[in-house]
């Protein structure tokens, strides 16, 4: 395996009772504290090329979000675990740590979740990071100039078809999720090393299911955007970085430009060398920026 995706020595595994579930959480670290939130497809792992780098200088506290990984799943698709309910899920997590403020990284659907926690609890958060950020401004942007041809996803992962189909087989499961893995990276062999344990991680009961609620919970959002209704925001008054992957081809790095508008204090710089998974693809300069951001 890529020395990348190591488990390196000292990490710490236990669950958690939070709210109305059990989140699978791993830690790694004495330092300061900073929680890490993964995208789809993704869970605790992808964050391991940053546990290597950063677990000698931060508590870094890597949860699996609720219907990923090992966290706890609904027996039944849900359509009610959008970013808010995530958010408030995190933000009884930093309070059973007997922790907060504490910084936070947010990727993909953890983006929209950070997002969340720093407007509904400001008092957790300390600062903030993204690699890439989708912000209410994308909006009519997810379907223009023949971008809905790269969200197809979000709207066939509402369907029970879906689990069915992608979880019929391994072989199913591992073309699936390798055609995300591979087409949203610029470097497009980052997840080779581990994709047969993200196979081992989706076919595990439940787990496809989990993260595919995320897209019947975000749907009605999404069209209001598209519609040119985005939900009312606060600005974020958190000082953020955003660190956006030249090459990502769900979330164009053009996009970058509608995120002062939901900052106060924000930067955004460009990974030339990656795609949509910045902290994967480009771990050394991933945990340059971090050390930046939260040293």
């Amino acid at each position: 395996m890529s020395s990348d995706f190591a488990v390196p020595s000292g990490i710490r595994h236990r669950h958690l009772a939070v709210r109305d579930t059990s989140l699978h959480v791993v830690e790694i670290g004495d330092g300061p504290p900073v929680l890490l939130l993964h995208g789809w497809p993704e869970f605790w792992m992808s964050w391991l090329p940053l546990m290597n780098r950063l677990g000698d200088a931060f508590r870094l506290i890597v949860p699996d979000l609720r219907g990923f990984g090992d966290s706890g799943k609904s027996p039944e698709p849900r359509s009610d675990v959008g970013a808010n309910s995530h958010a408030d899920d995190m933000a009884a997590l930093v309070e059973a740590l007997g922790l907060g403020p504490v910084g936070v990284v947010g990727h993909d659907v953890g983006a929209y979740v950070a997002q969340g926690l720093a407007r509904r609890h400001p008092q957790k958060v300390d600062r903030l990071l993204f690699f890439n950020c989708p912000t209410p401004g994308v909006g009519q942007a997810w379907v223009r100039d023949g971008h809905v041809n790269e969200i197809w996803y979000q709207s066939f992962q509402q369907l029970a078809l879906a689990e069915q189909l992608v979880g019929s087989s391994r072989e199913t499961c591992r073309l699936y999720l390798s055609h995300f893995l591979r087409h949203w990276s610029h470097r497009t062999n980052a997840f080779d090393p581990v994709l047969e344990l993200w196979v081992d991680n989706f076919l595990k009961p439940g787990t496809l299911r989990g993260g595919f609620d995320w897209y019947r919970s975000q749907n009605a959002a999404r069209l209001a955007a598209i519609d040119g209704h985005p939900a009312p925001s606060v600005p974020i008054h958190q000082p953020t970085r955003v660190h956006w992957g030249r090459h990502d081809p769900v979330l164009p790095v053009a996009w970058s430009a509608f995120v002062p508008d939901f900052f106060d204090k924000v930067a955004v710089t460009v990974c030339e060398s990656a795609g949509h998974f910045v902290h994967v693809e480009a771990p050394d300069e991933a945990a340059e920026v971090f050390r930046e951001v939260f040293g």
